[in-house]
């Protein structure tokens, strides 16, 4: 038997133990027998174990159910927050777009946009803005079609839309729609069958797309068909353009070869007379993202920083080279600036060569476009040159 207070030596009569036992025997709802010494009575006492067995279940069980609440809770709460967020940035972008309907690009449904991709049979390319499609509207006309990713914000599809709505220049590729049906937005431009630029100046890409390099002179000829975009974008709008994403896959190429500046998701619109700009956050690709765009101790950003990005470009287009390259081990060879500057001093020792072209006409090219290279890219915006200024020299 159990004793009630504290365990004791105790002498009992065998009846009252029988006794007990049949009151609590078995051990119903958890109980068993007790004697309490004061009284020198057997009684019925709750079992530790059998009796605190339904409470910790109990415990358990709610506890479960809470955490199950909590998760369900969190799940429609963000779901909530991702709709009311879609559906303000819809609001924003139809209200945007209201404003500006007169010079606005065509417009069209997301079934519209199935019908011009058939279903989105042929896609051309993929990157981290989403992918592109090629299309016909009209009577046959190529068009490329770019469904943008749902993590594109509405700001990045207004900026398309409102600043290449406004430009009309042969060096800029041309939107001609648009679709603005919530996560399944998209671009329609010009089509451009050769696509990006980096497919022909770099070994491995022209090697895949079984293209042949370009001469110098093309190559020259491209790099002055961009600079006339940038310099329109800077000077030739109502407001300047600021395209803060100069780089080889951003220049597209028509049936000609003839460069097109393309993508104006990361542009921003200023007065021509504004000096520098405010941003919040870096924004481009790095290798091609100018230093004062990273810190404000290097000058102020402005439409020099697009010279910057420029003056890579022009440095990877004369070099074949990437400007970042992991797989470069000497350190003075993979920073592409020093490399190119180093191929300068070589020539003016008295080599012929810069590039592997035969010609010493050829060669030349190259020296003048390293030149103005380097001059675009100083680490001070202040001292380097205007786009305007480069077509002056």
């Amino acid at each position: 038997m159990e004793d009630f207070s504290k365990t004791v030596p105790w002498d009992y009569d065998n009846n009252d133990c029988t006794l007990c036992r049949g009151s609590c025997w078995p051990k119903k709802a958890g109980r068993s027998c007790g004697y309490n010494q004061a009284t020198n009575q057997t009684f019925c006492i709750p079992n530790n174990h059998g009796g605190h067995g339904p409470h910790v279940a109990l415990i358990i069980g709610l506890c479960i159910a809470a955490f199950v609440i909590l998760i369900s809770l969190s799940v429609a709460y963000y779901i909530y927050q991702k709709f009311d967020k879609e559906n303000l940035t819809r609001l924003k972008v139809e209200k945007f777009l209201a404003m500006y309907k007169s010079t606005n690009p065509t417009r069209y449904t997301y079934a519209s946009i199935k019908k011009v991709t058939k279903n989105f049979k042929h896609k051309l390319g993929q990157g981290g803005y989403g992918s592109v499609y090629k299309g016909e509207i009209l009577d046959g006309i190529p068009v490329a079609v770019k469904m943008l990713e749902i993590s594109r914000t509405g700001d990045e599809f207004i900026n398309e839309v409102v600043t290449m709505g406004r430009i009309h220049h042969v060096n800029v590729v041309r939107l001609l729609g648009y679709c603005p049906e919530g996560p399944r937005r998209a671009l329609i431009y010009e089509f451009m069958p050769n696509q990006s630029l980096d497919r022909f100046i770099f070994p491995r890409e022209y090697r895949e797309a079984a293209a042949p390099p370009f001469s110098m002179e093309k190559l020259q000829e491209i790099v002055l068909g961009t600079a006339r975009g940038i310099e329109y974008l800077h000077q030739g709008c109502d407001q300047r353009i600021l395209h803060f994403d100069i780089k080889p896959h951003n220049i597209l190429l028509d049936r000609d070869f003839n460069p097109k500046i393309s993508d104006f998701g990361l542009a921003k619109l200023c007065s021509r007379d504004e000096s520098a700009i405010t941003m919040t956050a870096a924004r481009g690709t790095k290798g091609y993202i100018a230093p004062e765009v990273y810190s404000r101790n290097f000058g102020t950003v402005s439409h020099k920083s697009d010279v910057y990005s420029f003056g890579m470009l022009v440095l990877e287009i004369v070099s074949g080279r990437r400007n970042v390259d992991p797989s470069i081990d000497n350190q003075s060879d993979a920073y592409l600036p020093e490399w190119s500057y180093n191929l300068l001093l070589i020539q003016q020792e008295g080599s012929d060569t810069v590039v592997e072209m035969d010609c010493d006409d050829v060669s030349e090219i190259a020296r003048k476009l390293i030149i103005v290279a380097l001059w675009c890219i100083q680490w001070s915006p202040a001292d380097r040159p205007s786009m305007t200024k480069l077509f002056r020299c």
